[in-house]
């Protein structure tokens, strides 16, 4: 694997990491649907994973990367910060101009009339979906394997609840369980391309480095706060999203420090 470019560890990493959705979706073809609860501890495992990925995994390398270019002082630290502000900004305008429906709260975007409510299922994970890729390939482009695995690990495990959700939601707006499985899994096909997107960027442009790890941690937070959190605390179950966003949050950072 060492003898691989960047942006091929990169698409295989992110690639790895996107397949997983397709695993967590599995129990939906054998007809063992679990509950809401354990789908929120599960849903807040996977915020718990990347809000440790965004600060261990992003942030900090982006600080470091940030400081070897331009010393100590405020220049590193203001770097970082806009950077996060636009990686949120990009997905928040995402999210305002596709169309897209969430599974709770409805439509949102522009008025897509036309477009099936499938299609408009799959833009809405898209949009959360491509931040992670991204991440994963911004990760193997800046540091090669030791950068990008953890990062790798911890966005697949959070990748198996989110495939789970999709596919269950599915399921309860009507869609065969075979339908439910191929769409749930199809939502991580996207990640490959943000995969090769991240690591290619930073390895022709090394200056952007800390720019383009700040960038992907700023996108994943966005898609934590605006997504994952809320669905987790909409039945009740916020007890149990919490357990789960702690445990993933420790899991991500014993991955990172033992995997660095």
């Amino acid at each position: 694997m060492e003898t691989l470019s960047p942006v091929a560890l990169g698409f295989l990493g992110s690639l790895a990491a996107g397949a997983m959705t397709g695993a967590g979706a599995l129990p939906v073809l054998f007809g063992r649907t679990p509950g809401r609860a354990f789908r929120d501890l599960s849903l807040g495992f996977a915020a718990g994973v990347m809000l440790a990925a965004s600060f261990f995994s992003l942030i900090i390398p982006a600080l470091d990367a940030a400081g070897e270019r331009h010393g100590d002082g405020a220049i590193p630290a203001l770097i970082v910060c806009v950077a996060i502000l636009i990686g949120m900004g990009a997905v928040a305008l995402m999210n305002e101009k596709l169309p897209h429906e969430h599974f709770k709260t409805g439509r949102e975007g522009p008025e897509a009339a036309a477009l099936r409510r499938v299609w408009l299922f799959i833009i809405a994970i898209t949009i959360h979906n491509f931040p992670e890729g991204l991440a994963v390939g911004v990760g193997f482009g800046a540091h090669g394997m030791q950068g990008g695995l953890p990062l790798a690990i911890g966005i697949g495990l959070q990748n198996a609840p989110e495939g789970l959700a999709v596919a269950v939601a599915l399921l309860g707006e009507g869609y065969g369980r075979r339908r439910a499985f191929a769409i749930a899994a199809l939502t991580g096909a996207v990640e490959p391309v943000g995969g090769v997107i991240g690591a290619g960027v930073i390895l022709v442009a090394g200056p952007l480095l800390p720019w383009g790890l700040a960038f992907a941690a700023g996108a994943m937070l966005y898609v934590i706060s605006h997504e994952i959190i809320p669905e987790t605390h909409r039945s009740g179950h916020q007890n149990k999203a919490t357990l789960g966003l702690a445990i993933g949050l420790v899991v991500m950072l014993f991955l990172d420090v033992w995997l660095a």
